[in-house]
């Protein structure tokens, strides 16, 4: 009797089962992230890996409902849950820096929230400064200038002098081009998919993404909600954490590594060249294999 083809989960379509069994993470390898504050007390989330980058805004949430709790939450279950809980839990050893900078208002809204440049400046800054290896942006630009936006590609720049790897959200407009953000040479965007590795409609697109980002899980993506019960969402903010979960668990394996090395081998572990707006899919288990014939593991 057939039973039928295995169903592939958003972890099997990236290969990434193969380096979490190798490893959670170590503590010093840190997460930056950038986004709504973080139901603290969720019981799949161990406070003793979640440290607080002293910002404007408390990293802990005060209303469980609001937008900006319901996404920090749940990106922050992606990368730093208990493993067996609902959510992917990628990497729940490494230190997850968490800095705010949505505003927590009564709405149960699940759209992706907005920052302006000069916040997330600020944010990109502060969290360098306090230790993080790698920046998870898992959001949208509002309120532009080119003022804020010259500065905020000036702490892009710093981040790559101080090898400190940035990932962020190839945004959700189902456009093609490119922003600040995912123009920027340094940054790995990443464009969502569905289990079947095909780009979702809404994912942006373009040369800058298709050049130096990755496809990564975006559809019907089940993690921790802020009230207890799991969430599912979709979307480039979704997707982002797997690439900087996968970065951290290889860098977990490759301590004595350097940014530009996690950097190469994720950008070229598929097969193929590239030549389109579309990236190729993310591939954990091969970037780790490519590290390991020029690293020395822990």
């Amino acid at each position: 009797m057939s039973l039928g083809p295995k169903t592939v989960t958003p972890l099997d379509l990236v290969q990434l089962p193969e380096l979490m069994a190798l490893t959670a993470g170590r503590s010093d390898i840190t997460v930056g992230l950038i986004h709504g504050p973080i139901a603290m007390n969720h019981p799949d989330l161990t406070g003793d890996t979640i440290r607080e980058v002293p910002g404007k805004m408390s990293g802990s949430c005060t209303r469980s409902n609001s937008a900006a709790c319901l996404h920090g939450t749940f990106v922050a279950g992606i990368l730093c849950a208990k493993r067996g809980s609902a959510a992917p839990a990628i990497c729940p050893d490494c230190t997850l820096l968490a800095y705010p900078i949505f505003t927590e208002t009564p709405s149960g809204n699940t759209q992706m929230p907005s920052a302006t440049p000069e916040d997330l400046t600020a944010a990109i800054l502060a969290c360098i400064e306090a230790g993080a290896r790698i920046l998870n942006l898992s959001l949208a630009l509002t309120q532009s200038s080119s003022k804020g936006e010259r500065a905020l590609g000036e702490a892009l720049d710093h981040a790559a002098r101080r090898g400190v790897l940035i990932v962020a959200a190839a945004g959700n407009q189902g456009t093609v081009g490119s922003t600040v953000i995912t123009g920027h040479p340094w940054v790995i965007p990443v464009a969502a998919c569905d289990l079947r590795g095909k780009p979702v409609n809404e994912s942006n697109l373009g040369h800058s993404i298709g050049r130096r980002g990755l496809r990564a899980p975006g559809d019907q993506i089940t993690s921790l909600g802020a009230q207890g019960q799991p969430l599912t969402l979709g979307g480039t903010s979704v997707a982002a954490p797997f690439v900087t979960g996968a970065i951290a668990l290889a860098w977990s394996e490759f301590p004595a590594a350097t940014a530009a090395q996690l950097r190469w081998a994720f950008m070229h572990a598929h097969a193929g060249g590239r030549s389109t707006v579309t990236p190729p899919l993310l591939d954990a288990w091969a970037a780790y294999q490519v590290l390991l014939t020029t690293n020395s593991r822990r």
